[in-house]
């Protein structure tokens, strides 16, 4: 009598299956958790600092799946493998997350846990091929940080306050600074920790990270003027919100005020901001290129 055995590659493929299956069920309630308080902003300040895996996340998903072939292709790990070992003990790490009664542990338990499959089923090379995307969703995870690093924003506090005053000098209005609180024409505004920009820094560095993934070079020079120049887009933009805030609540405009500050105002002011992005990099590379092209006609090889 002869007996059949299933292919390794139906093997392989149905433990790939039973493994995303297992995690759909036990994260699809979470994303949709979180899609619903990123949407609805119903689930704090902090949380909402991560509403950029609105597009985060399946930007993360398109990405593994356009390079499926890539992963197929690389060998599968032995049980004595050491990326093996490392992958279950992030497993295990990762269900302990999920299994606690810590909302900031359950979340983090998500990019523990897909780390940990990459390095158990493909080791090191299978985490270097999924890095991206493991980085994606690891920076669009709900976590306490907003909520740990506020104390220290006092300086961009006070900076964005003094900054705005001045602005609102140029205009003729009567202003006077008070570390972080503005008062103008009998009104008070206070530049509160959640309104020093980070929310918006967050996002201006998880969007230009999506545009280095796109333009497809991720040269040392280039990250790092398009992270810098993020960062001073993202300081200047939240500089001038701030500015346009404290005018329209001392003119008594509450209407306006509410509409940029927590209103559709504040999501549409903020996409115009991060569309900078895109013409900044264009000329970062059109710079890039000029100053090879320059280095090049100086120092021309000799081939004789």
């Amino acid at each position: 009598m002869h007996l059949s055995y299933p292919s390794l590659g139906k093997q392989r493929r149905l433990f790939e299956s039973l493994v995303i299956g297992l995690l759909l069920l036990l994260y699809v309630p979470l994303l949709w958790h979180w899609y619903g308080g990123w949407l609805q902003h119903s689930l704090g300040v902090e949380h909402d600092y991560f509403s950029h895996g609105i597009i985060g996340f399946p930007l993360a998903g398109w990405i593994s799946w356009k390079h499926r072939h890539r992963w197929h292709r690389l060998p599968d790990t032995g049980w004595n493998h050491s990326g093996t070992t490392g992958g279950i003990f992030l497993l295990l790490v990762g269900c302990l997350f999920y299994l606690s009664s810590l909302p900031d542990l359950i979340n983090l338990s998500l990019p523990v846990v897909l780390t940990g499959i990459c390095l158990a089923l493909k080791g090191r090379p299978g985490l270097r091929a999924q890095g991206f995307p493991l980085l994606l969703v690891l920076l669009a995870t709900p976590t306490a940080m907003p909520y740990l690093i506020a104390p220290y924003t006092l300086p961009l506090q006070s900076f964005i306050a003094t900054t705005a005053g001045f602005i609102l000098l140029q205009l003729g209005m009567n202003v006077t600074v008070q570390q972080i609180y503005l008062l103008v024409d009998g009104r008070v505004v206070e530049i509160a920790p959640y309104c020093a920009g980070l929310k918006l820094l967050f996002t201006t560095l998880y969007v230009g990270l999506m545009l280095l993934y796109w333009s497809g070079a991720w040269t040392r020079t280039k990250t790092l003027c398009l992270l810098l120049g993020a960062v001073v887009i993202s300081l200047c933009a939240n500089i001038l919100r701030n500015t346009l805030l404290t005018f329209f609540y001392s003119k008594g405009q509450q209407g306006a005020f509410d509409w940029l500050h927590e209103g559709w105002g504040g999501d549409l002011y903020s996409a115009a901001m991060l569309g900078l992005l895109l013409p900044l990099l264009n000329q970062i590379e059109r710079l890039l290129g000029r100053s090879r092209q320059l280095s090049s006609s100086q120092n021309p090889q000799n081939y004789s």
